[in-house]
């Protein structure tokens, strides 16, 4: 990766940040702390990684992804809209009536989302199941699903973890958000502390752990290392921050869900833009 394009992939994070605040204080409420620890791979994965078309959002030998922790829809909408799949100011309806933004992501309703999500888990074997047709198909795109942490403690993820082994889903790429928190607490209180990147090697699955989920470089170099491999699926243990460049989203003890009045929005946006460089 060159500086200038790891300087563009910055810059793209800060502008999905700032939207992504932006339609929230629109509603008045939303999954802030989540939306904003997966930033940084989604910048990464649309702002070069993934081969797509915004204008062709149906193409057949796109690359998929699918956004297995589908409460941080505004995330993924903030990237598309930036990306030119639909007009920027469709972001303002989110999750109003008769809006194509739901809080979580519909591929029936918005275009450029691959699956519908939200029911944890079930994101992961749908990404593995796309996985393993365009194996028996020939294909030769990509698979990308990004989970929660908290969401790991589905039984489903690990049975998909299992099946993805066996069928040696080799096109399939998890990224598991790591930021230490989900709605009732935190990670370690409610589930345990479980050393994700030991249980999926367990599996079978070709791990990499990045120390900062933050840093685009690392993240970018970590995908690429993955898709070297072509004999098992492989997943990237992100390690993140809920909240993430909000200081006031970050400070919060309970930040997965809470709301964001329009003057919140602004003071966000203006700290966000002191991290453009």
């Amino acid at each position: 990766m060159t500086t200038a394009e790891e300087k563009r992939l910055k810059n793209f994070a800060v502008d999905i940040r700032i939207q992504c605040i932006n339609e929230i204080s629109k509603v008045g409420v939303g999954h802030v702390g989540g939306c904003l620890s997966i930033v940084d791979t989604l910048a990464c994965l649309y702002g070069g990684i993934m081969r797509i078309d915004p204008k062709n959002p149906g193409w057949d030998n796109r690359d998929r992804f699918i956004l297995s922790k589908g409460h941080a829809g505004p995330a993924l909408y903030a990237a598309l809209a930036l990306r030119g799949y639909f007009p920027m100011d469709m972001l303002n309806t989110l999750n109003q009536p008769p809006t194509n933004l739901p809080s979580h992501a519909d591929k029936n309703r918005t275009p450029g989302v691959d699956m519908t999500t939200g029911s944890l888990g079930q994101g992961f074997s749908s990404a593995a199941g796309m996985a393993l047709a365009g194996k028996l198909k020939g294909e030769n795109h990509w698979i990308y699903t990004l989970l929660g942490d908290g969401e790991c403690q589905e039984g489903q993820v690990w049975e998909t973890a299992m099946f993805s082994v066996q069928k040696k889903l080799s096109k399939l790429i998890a990224l598991i958000d790591c930021n230490g928190k989900q709605l009732d607490g935190t990670i370690e209180r409610v589930g345990g502390n479980l050393n994700y990147a030991a249980i999926f090697a367990a599996f079978g699955w070709h791990v990499i752990e990045v120390a900062n989920g933050h840093d685009v470089k690392e993240i970018w170099t970590a995908i690429q290392a993955a898709k070297e491999r072509d004999d098992r699926p492989s997943v990237l243990i992100l390690h993140t921050v809920k909240g993430k460049g909000w200081g006031y989203a970050e400070r919060l003890e309970n930040n997965h869900n809470f709301t964001v009045s329009p003057q919140q929005a602004a003071e966000a946006a203006a700290e966000f833009e002191q991290q453009r460089v």
